[in-house]
């Protein structure tokens, strides 16, 4: 009886099928793995030392985010914000805005052991890419193009993916982020009636001269 293969052909073919259905299965579970949340950290909410909502401060008080961020402008970190801007307002030997609440107890318990809140953080990029909160913002880049709605949270939480693809697609359509730099922070900011978000990125474009980073190095140092 003749084969059609011999044992060495079919040994290979054997091992070609194998090597091919791993690949696959490693492909389907590297998806899955960065497509997920985990991965992302898309609605990434933990539990923090104090229950701090933009909601009321950014939102319904309008306050600046460079009040409490105030480093976001000059620095490529944005800064958790000390104790001692927390205690402007909330010292209750001061300003007493609710400065005895229970809920601002590890507020008072940093400002007189002078131990820092222990914040935990949110916003986290890998430790191999880059990112320079300064140059951002005097681009015209919004808190909002990267934080979400921050003035209608009242927890903070993860709310774009920050990925090297969403990053890519920002930086090849800028027009669709930036806006006036007087209006960085302004998160309910919108296009005057009659201009649309594209017409206006477009005209920042084309007057500060941002183009997308043509090496890798741009991001990866």
């Amino acid at each position: 009886m003749a084969f059609l293969f011999s044992r060495e052909s079919d040994y290979k073919l054997r091992q070609i099928i194998t090597g091919l259905g791993l690949v696959i299965i490693l492909f389907i579970a590297g998806f899955y793995y960065y497509a997920y949340p985990q991965y992302t950290r898309v609605g990434f909410n933990p539990d923090q030392p104090v229950p701090f909502s933009h909601q009321i401060h950014a939102g319904q008080l309008g306050m600046d985010c460079r009040y409490c961020h105030n480093n976001v402008e000059d620095s490529p970190h944005a800064t958790v914000p000390a104790t001692q801007v927390c205690m402007n307002c909330h010292n209750p030997a001061k300003a007493n805005i609710k400065g005895n609440s229970p809920l601002l107890t590890e507020v008072r318990d940093s400002w007189k052991t002078g131990y820092p809140i222990e914040w935990k953080r949110i916003h986290q990029l890998p430790g191999y890419a880059y990112f320079n909160h300064s140059v951002h913002i005097a681009r015209g880049v919004s808190c909002v193009s990267c934080h979400g709605k921050i003035n209608e949270m009242p927890v903070v939480f993860h709310a774009k993916p920050l990925t090297m693809g969403w990053c890519l697609s920002c930086h090849n359509h800028p027009e669709e982020a930036v806006r006036p730099l007087q209006e960085v922070t302004h998160l309910n900011w919108e296009p005057e009636p009659g201009k649309t978000q594209e017409e206006i990125g477009q005209e920042i474009v084309r007057r500060t001269g941002i183009h997308p980073p043509n090496h890798c190095g741009a991001c990866h140092r």
